[in-house]
Parts: structure tokens; C-alpha cells; sequence
């Protein structure tokens, strides 16, 4: 789904009202009509005045790659539909911690995935915040596996960095298709195989002492383990949002083809 077939970032404009919208025909932008859509079930004349002014404004917004402005206007269990419009502008992030309290545990690897390229920061060698808001500087927007409740946290709390533009957080949309657990159950759930065998975040946090002992191989095991789950990220992140376009559609909705999904 794209931005332009989404109505529900108007204001009185619910899943009902939107899908009642799709129903009637009015399944993009473009096919919006102020006087047509009053006779659609829930959209009254000031719901559709609302819509009709939401939208001069959002095609603006969209022509200039504002983001934050939808990232604002959506709920923000449907902040996937902006992926689709700002895909290649998409940095996906995981970390690797020595612990599981930001508080008491160090970062100890950041990987971000943009573009087909990975970069890896490691403590004590290139993981600085100027170095972390560089690399979220050039994004329309962020995406993690739980690093809204984790990474983001871990980031704010030691380096004093916070994505500043929409996140989509992969384990809800994830849990809303029904896909649940860690991510590495849920690549399996999808067939998504890894090059390299699984390691656990207890092994991640064995691996980085080992370094700190004196082993490199141990780094270079972490930090591929590290890029492997970011990597993967924008795979889960295709397949899901391939998913909620099935789930949200309505059966019965007019107008909508192969293109739209």
C-alpha cells in the first residue's frame, strides 16, 4: 500500500470510514471527490471538507519527501503504509548490547542497512554519536525489530541520540499478521535462511568479552551476526508489508489491482 490509497491520517477519518471509502471506489487520491464522497457511508460534509484539505496539503508534503509529516498524521499502528513510498530511503538498525538494562549495559556493536549497504560501529573503535546521527541524518525513515522498547533506549541513554524521523517498528506489524516470537523465529516463519549458523543474545554478549579478551575472531563472528539481523530487516520488512496490504484490503473493494499491492 501506498500513501496515496490511505485516508485515515484525516482527522475523523477511522478503518470503517476509509475502508467504506475503498468500497465506494475511492481507493486513491486522485479519485477523491468532495460532493461523491458524502454519500459514502460515515463520511459526512465536514469529514469530507477535512479530507479534501488534507489532501492539497499531503500531495505537497509527498512531492517534497516529508515523511515526518505523515509519520505525524498516521496512527501510529499504520505507519507501514509509508514504507512503500520511502523504501530506498530506508536505514534499518539493530544493536548488540552487554546486557539488557541501558542503564548498566554497554552498546557494543550498531549495524544500519541502507541502499544494499551495511555499515557496522563497534566500541572503542567508531561507534561515536556523531558517527550514529550520521547515519540517521540521511533517512526518511527507520526501521528495527523491538528497537522501539530496546535500540532506541540503549541509543538515547549512552550516546544521547534519537531517530528524529517515522520508525516502524517491525514486531507490531509483525504480531498484527500474525507473526510472533524473536526474529529469528519469525525468519523461519517466513523461509528466510541465514548464511551463517545462529547465535543466541547470550552468545552475543559471550562473543564481545572474548574480544575484550584478545580474540578478533570473536568480533568478526559479532559483527557479521550483527549486520545478518539489520540485513534481514528490510526482507522481513517487504514481507510484511506484502502481507498487510492482503490483510487490510477489503474483498469487496472496487478499484484496486495487482499495481496498488
Amino acid at each position: 500500500m501506498r500513501l496515496e490509497n490511505s485516508f485515515i491520517g484525516v482527522r475523523g477519518v477511522g478503518e470503517k470510514s476509509e475502508r467504506n471509502l475503498w468500497r465506494s471506489g475511492i481507493t486513491h487520491w486522485d479519485d477523491f471527490d468532495r460532493a461523491a464522497a458524502r454519500s459514502t457511508s460515515g463520511i459526512g460534509s465536514t469529514t469530507a471538507a477535512r479530507i479534501e484539505e488534507f489532501l492539497a496539503d499531503a500531495r505537497e508534503r509527498l512531492d517534497d519527501g516529508d515523511s515526518r509529516f505523515f509519520g505525524d498524521a498516521l496512527p501510529s499502528g499504520e505507519r507501514w503504509r509509508l514504507y512503500e513510498n520511502f523504501r530506498d530511503e530506508t536505514l534499518f538498525f539493530d544493536i548488540e548490547t552487554t546486557g539488557l538494562d541501558e542503564h548498566r549495559n554497554d552498546v557494543t556493536t550498531v549495524s544500519f542497512h541502507k541502499g544494499g549497504e551495511t555499515t557496522t560501529l563497534v566500541r572503542g573503535q567508531d561507534l561515536t554519536a556523531e558517527r550514529v546521527r550520521e547515519q540517521f541524518q540521511d533517512a526518511a525513515l527507520v526501521s528495527s525489530f523491538n528497537g522501539a522498547r530496546f535500540d532506541v533506549p540503549f541509543l538515547e541513554t549512552e550516546l544521547g541520540v534519537t531517530p528524529d524521523v517515522p520508525h516502524i517498528d517491525l514486531m507490531y506489524p509483525c504480531k498484527r499478521i500474525g507473526l510472533s516470537g524473536g526474529l529469528k523465529r519469525i525468519e523461519q516463519d517466513i523461509g528466510l535462511e541465514r548464511d551463517q549458523p545462529d547465535i543466541s543474545g547470550q552468545d552475543a554478549v559471550r562473543l564481545w568479552y572474548e574480544y575484550q579478551d584478545g580474540d578478533d575472531r570473536a568480533l568478526e563472528t559479532l559483527v557479521e551476526y550483527n549486520r545478518d539481523d539489520t540485513r534481514n530487516l528490510q526482507t522481513l520488512a517487504d514481507e510484511v508489508v506484502r502481507r498487510l496490504d492482503d490483510h487490510v484490503l477489503p474483498s469487496d473493494a472496487a478499484g484496486f489491482d495487482d499495481d496498488w499491492k
